[in-house]
């Protein structure tokens, strides 16, 4: 188990880099996560949804993502509460405090889970949540070493030394943890070093002495982490170094995004001058498409729409001849009206939608979560995505629908065509859809599926890993046999 001196950390970028790195050695190994917080979800072949980590990671091991290598999903909807999601279904939503209070019941859900992955593979790599160092969490505890205690997993902690403070992080939590918690603990290692790792042997040592771990290496911060699907919104508020491109696509910075790892394909495309556009910023008057985002609350995230002005900006875009998407919450957001009378997302009530599209939305306690391909109606291109979401949208531009997938016509076009909107994530995921999008704006693509990029990344991750970690040491711990350690002499 992997668990972490915080959150963002590099977990869930380790994890995955071990996940390919054994994959390749030819072990059969499967990701694990009892409890994870995202508004970023996939689909999984099983017919529900789990983090996009853990989806990642499964991507890794090769094998289809499966809801019990993340049977507990919280999706934030307020500053205070959380949607439910238990081995890939929603099951209402909780109060941090009564989630607190509850979250003990579904350690048995997570440990059968757990063994249904051990059942069916060589090795098991968990990940944790956060820090298990916070111990005002341990009781009830079921994502760090109440888990790992429960399920006699051995522990490596994992200190971030690109923040920082790496050895007081490490050093503390051994202090602070109790004894049956530390003696889970086997070691530790040190993630996102820059520069030259000897100058840091003394800190490693020094850490060592203090702790009676046993050090199993220190990775060097990651290039190719940034050509992975990001789990956490705190990625959003980063800097990043994009394509100065003709073509200018900006995406408002709702509070509750959800599923921003759609637009990763557009970062890649030297074409294209991406952003996202951060609250308290206008929308660019020079955009050439504005596309609204998924989100976990869309009528609180509507609201906040309105009080940053972007709904200003979004008519004043479209009066210069500008084109507007909506993917998901965002397509809700295009329409009329958007009700939620059984309070799915929020307290019961209702909204008027931006009226870009003359549909209405009715959101429901049933989920859609499937996967689904076809083609963009006008461009004809082929497209493969998924569907998870709440909701019924329905109205007279849904006449002229965005695109046909396996269930039929979908999505909705405004009478001009300057305004669409669809329920599908991943649309801009494979090259040949992406191309005829950006065509579209006169903006030429590399048509390169971003499948590719992402895998080529884990295989690069997994290689780098493999030269600084004692990947021979972390299979040994894991009790793996003799005959699978000589992969790696």
């Amino acid at each position: 188990m992997i668990q972490g001196c915080g959150s963002d950390v590099g977990k869930s970028t380790l994890v995955a880099g071990l996940c390919r790195f054994f994959t390749n050695q030819g072990i059969r190994i499967r990701p694990f996560k009892s409890q994870n917080m995202s508004n970023n979800a996939a689909v999984t072949a099983d017919g529900g949804e789990i983090g996009r980590a853990q989806a990642l990671q499964a991507l890794a091991c090769r094998v289809p993502a499966s809801v019990h290598m993340n049977p507990v999903l919280l999706k934030p909807q307020s500053e205070t509460g959380a949607q439910l999601i238990v081995r890939g279904q929603m099951e209402g939503s909780w109060s941090a405090a009564n989630y607190q209070h509850r979250k003990a019941l579904l350690l048995d859900i997570c440990l059968e889970s757990f063994r249904a992955l051990e059942a069916e593979c060589d090795l098991v790599l968990v990940e944790g949540a956060g820090s298990p160092a916070e111990t005002n969490l341990r009781k009830g505890d079921i994502a760090n070493m109440g888990f790992a205690r429960a399920a006699n997993v051995p522990v490596v902690l994992t200190g971030d030394i690109d923040r920082g403070h790496v050895i007081a992080a490490l050093v503390g939590a051994h202090t602070v943890l109790d004894t049956g918690d530390r003696d889970m603990i086997k070691g530790f290692l040190i993630n996102k070093f820059r520069g030259d790792p000897a100058l840091f042997a003394e800190g490693r040592a020094e850490i060592t002495r203090r702790t009676g771990w046993r050090d199993f290496g220190m990775a060097p911060f990651l290039p190719a982490a940034r050509r992975l699907p990001a789990e956490d919104a705190v990625a959003l508020d980063k800097a990043r170094a994009g394509h100065r491109g003709r073509v200018k696509i900006v995406v408002p910075r709702l509070a509750r995004i959800a599923n921003f790892d759609d637009f990763d394909p557009l970062q890649h495309e030297s074409a294209i001058d991406f952003t996202f556009i951060q609250p308290g910023t206008a929308l660019p008057g020079d955009a050439d498409l504005i596309i609204l985002p998924g989100s976990k609350s869309t009528i609180t995230d509507l609201a906040m729409l309105r009080r940053e002005g972007w709904d200003i900006d979004i008519t004043a875009h479209l009066r210069r001849g500008g084109r507007v998407l909506g993917l998901c919450g965002g397509y809700q957001m295009l329409g009329r009206r958007i009700a939620d009378p059984d309070g799915i997302e929020g307290p019961p009530g209702e909204a008027e939608g931006l009226g870009l599209l003359n549909v209405e939305t009715t959101l429901t306690g049933t989920k859609t979560l499937t996967p689904t391909k076809g083609h963009l109606v006008a461009e004809g291109a082929a497209f493969e995505g998924y569907e998870i979401h709440v909701g019924l949208t329905t109205g007279p531009d849904a006449a002229r629908p965005f695109l046909h997938t396996q269930a039929g016509p979908q999505g909705a076009v405004s009478a001009n065509g300057r305004v669409a909107g669809c329920y599908i994530h991943g649309l801009f995921a494979q090259g040949s859809a992406r191309a005829a999008i950006l065509k579209s704006l006169g903006a030429a693509s590399n048509a390169a599926d971003h499948g590719n990029i992402v895998d080529d990344a884990l295989d690069e991750i997994a290689a780098q890993l493999a030269t600084c970690l004692d990947v021979k040491g972390l299979a040994e711990i894991a009790g793996l046999p003799a005959t699978a350690l000589r992969s790696f002499s």
